[in-house]
């Protein structure tokens, strides 16, 4: 039977630590037994591990191509391991498949963790007299446990870890045949070759995601949190949640992203997506005397890779908080909860140089090697540290507490990119102090003397919001080939200044500033800030250039020749689309229909009826009044 793995991955340790592999070149049972009982003990939960039969070993690489063996050995091995598997004590099967490599036939012997620990077995598995033992893996090799050891080997009987264990409130029809699929798919594994052919029980049974006897199966728990379409129902609060505070920790202002929740790899590559777009940066200086040009980022990808894999990897499943992911202008936060091991000391996180016992979440770390999201055990501090000093960046902090709740990552970024910040705050100080406001005791908004003064890529942008104020900041980071929180940053400038506004969320559009004087044609030509003489931008409101937000008791309509209006882009109701026009007829006449029954009068999906009743909501010609008993208001149609 086929193996959920790729086994030219395998064979080169790419999908498995080396240390978790065995080559015999021929089948030598004694020694290949004892192998199989200490992996099965697992003693430091590192998930099991893999002997393949037929490729010899040297300084411990596989010697390709293999020796092989033929037909008959293989049948002979095939019916000695069903007696063998009987001596370990209790009893354990591993699974065995039967590979072809370069022409030649192997056979590759996946002795998992077992659930029955500690096991023993015969110290030769074909000696008449048989004398049991203990086995456990020390480095490469299986050894018998010091007395200490063999302790803690007994100890280690009831403690499976999370992942392993079964979760007996859960059937297994609940996992996707979909994803695993998927992910078979992904891996390259010829067990997708079997799908077909297998029913659903005997395909979790065959990647070992099952537990119990046949009339009483559940899904282990690593099942639930890679292969079923909600894993947060099973497991609360198993998300990410990433928050920006725009102007650092003191500042109460800030801002959430969308929660990532799903599966664990689903999670790790959307996080990862999203921080690529919307946090990461690149800049480029001219060092003198130095012919190339120096590019740093303001965070490592491969720190952040590395990071993000490690909170969704080692993290608690069992307890109900989500991993947190903090934007700071000076650093990045991700904080899980669960700590590492009481065996890892915490100047050996400082130091990268850390080595745990035990790990959480065993047979996750296999699912996530094999998709390539996470490398070798015990790699992702040093990597860390290592990509941040090549980056030039400060070294990163770790953070945990006695009773190892959480544990903390913190990112500073690349120094360039806070001296660009501080540049660009004291530019903004000065334009407040010297361009805002007017004369000390002079009447409020009242006419400015002096410029306010735009970088070339604030001007740029007011350019590009003038002649299509539905811009999106990603659309205007293509356009000026520029990262999407740059954007942010000269936006959030422009609308201190107040030559912006944002009207309406994400579907709604920018409010441009009426100016007073063009910006001057000589500006172009000269390098430095664009300088655009202004009025006071600080208007109550109904002085020309600025469009008052509707009262109720307003039909939000324009004519579109208003100064300062664009007319394409007025939240008016004879700009509304038929769709949304329709929908406010038909609850005009029925202010009481909920989401479903609007969606089954007017023929529009229940997602694209909430889309619109949204839309509408931030146009201000709808609104909620009351709760699930409540009623829709039409604001052009209100009498009040």
């Amino acid at each position: 039977m086929a193996l959920p793995i790729n086994i030219a991955d395998l064979i080169q340790g790419r999908a498995v630590e080396s240390e978790r592999i065995e080559y015999k070149q021929g089948w030598n049972p004694g020694p290949i037994y004892r192998s199989i009982c200490a992996f099965a003990n697992d003693f430091d939960d590192i998930g099991g591990c893999y002997i393949i039969v037929g490729i010899a070993e040297e300084n411990g690489r596989p010697v390709l191509p293999p020796a092989g063996l033929n037909d008959d050995e293989i049948d002979g091995i095939l019916k000695e391991m069903v007696s063998f598997n009987n001596l370990i004590n209790p009893a354990h099967h591993p699974k065995i498949s039967v590979e072809e490599v370069q022409g030649k036939k192997i056979l590759v012997i996946w002795a998992f963790a077992g659930d029955n620990r500690p096991y023993e077995v015969p110290d030769e598995i074909k000696a008449k007299e048989k004398k049991y033992n203990y086995y456990i893996r020390y480095g490469s090799s299986s050894v018998k446990p010091s007395k200490s050891q063999k302790e803690e080997l007994i100890a280690l009987s009831g403690k499976t870890p999370f992942d392993d264990r079964p979760n007996t409130q859960v059937s297994f029809d609940e996992i996707s045949l979909t994803l695993l699929r998927d992910y078979l798919r992904k891996v390259e594994s010829k067990l997708l070759d079997s799908m077909d052919s297998l029913t659903k029980e005997q395909l979790l049974s065959q990647m070992q995601l099952l537990y119990g006897p046949p009339e009483r199966r559940h899904p282990r728990n690593v099942s639930l949190m890679m292969f079923t379409d909600n894993p947060e129902k099973y497991f609360p609060y198993s998300r990410v949640e990433i928050v920006h505070f725009p102007n650092g920790e003191a500042d109460p202002e800030f801002f959430e992203a969308p929660n990532i929740a799903g599966t664990v790899d689903y999670m790790i590559t959307r996080t990862l997506d999203y921080l690529r777009i919307n946090v990461l940066k690149q800049m480029t200086r001219k060092i003198k005397g130095q012919a190339e040009s120096v590019r740093v980022w303001n965070y490592p990808y491969e720190a952040l890779e590395e990071v993000i894999a490690n909170a969704l990897y080692h993290r608690d499943y069992l307890t109900r908080e989500p991993v947190e992911i903090r934007v700071y202008p000076d650093k990045l936060i991700i904080l899980n909860y669960g700590g590492p091991d009481r065996s890892i000391k915490l100047t050996e996180f400082q130091k990268g140089s850390v080595f745990p016992r035990r790990y959480r979440n065993r047979r996750l770390g296999d699912f996530l090697k094999e998709l390539d999201l996470t490398e070798g055990k015990a790699t992702g501090i040093p990597t860390i540290r290592r990509v941040m000093q090549t980056n030039g960046s400060p070294m990163p902090e770790f953070q945990t507490d006695e009773e190892r709740s959480f544990f903390q990552a913190t990112l500073p970024v690349h120094p360039w990119f806070l001296e660009d910040r501080l540049e660009i705050r004291d530019e903004i100080e000065q334009e407040s102090d010297h361009t805002i406001g007017g004369p000390i005791g002079s009447p409020k908004g009242g006419p400015i003397s002096s410029p306010i003064h735009l970088t070339e890529r604030q001007a740029q942008i007011l350019d590009l919001l003038k002649n299509d104020p539905g811009l999106t900041k990603r659309r205007i980071a293509v356009l000026l080939d520029i990262n999407v929180s740059t954007v942010q940053e000269h936006l959030n400038g422009l609308k201190r200044l107040g030559f912006i506004a944002r009207i309406g969320g994400k579907r709604g559009f920018w409010q441009i500033r009426e100016l007073s004087v063009q910006r001057q044609e000589d500006a172009k030509d000269r390098e430095g800030p664009h300088t655009i003489p202004i009025q006071n931008p600080i208007q109550s409101g109904d002085e020309p250039g600025i469009m008052p937000h509707p009262k109720p008791t307003q039909k939000p309509t324009q004519s579109g020749n208003e100064p300062g209006i664009i007319p394409h882009t007025i939240p008016g109701i004879i700009d509304l689309p038929e769709k949304q026009k329709e929908l406010l007829e038909y609850l005009l006449e029925n202010p009481k229909s909920s989401i479903k029954t609007i969606s089954e009068q007017l023929d529009i999906h229940f997602s694209t009826v909430r889309e619109h009743i949204d839309r509408l909501k931030e146009k201000g010609v709808l609104k909620r009044e009351g709760g699930t008993r409540g009623y829709w208001r039409v604001a052009i149609n209100d009498p009040k």
